[in-house]
């Protein structure tokens, strides 16, 4: 069931890089593959088992795929302090911006909600 699993999780994969060489160079191949798996499992409705094992079996190991960008950042500390205001103001602006779209997305689906019930 495992490997069934791994088997289901390597053909997304491999279909996101196919597309990705062929298609889509700018998105990354597992990525595309991950879309793809997505957009499977809503289609399918449900994730079956040798799928979840295999999920299950792999999140496990979650934590030694923060190690990379973690040596990254410590090897990169001083590019990182020289550039700091630049960082901190990039990411206070797109703070700010996706705040104030959320709320008016929010109010926008709320105000929808609200009418669809007044007419039933």
């Amino acid at each position: 069931m495992l490997l069934r699993g791994l088997s289901w999780l390597v053909v997304f994969q491999l279909v996101g890089t196919a597309l990705n060489v062929l298609f889509f160079p700018v998105l990354p191949g597992p990525i595309i593959g991950l879309v793809l798996l997505f957009i499977y499992l809503l289609l399918q409705g449900r994730v079956n088992e040798p799928l979840n094992e295999a999920a299950t079996s792999v999140l496990r190991y979650l934590p030694l795929l923060l190690v990379p960008p973690a040596v990254g950042v410590i090897v990169h500390m001083s590019d990182i302090k020289a550039d700091l205001w630049a960082i901190i103001g990039a990411l206070v602006i797109s703070l700010l911006v996706s705040l104030l779209f959320i709320g008016w997305l929010m109010q926008l689906l709320v105000n929808r909600q609200a009418r669809a019930k007044d007419k039933s």
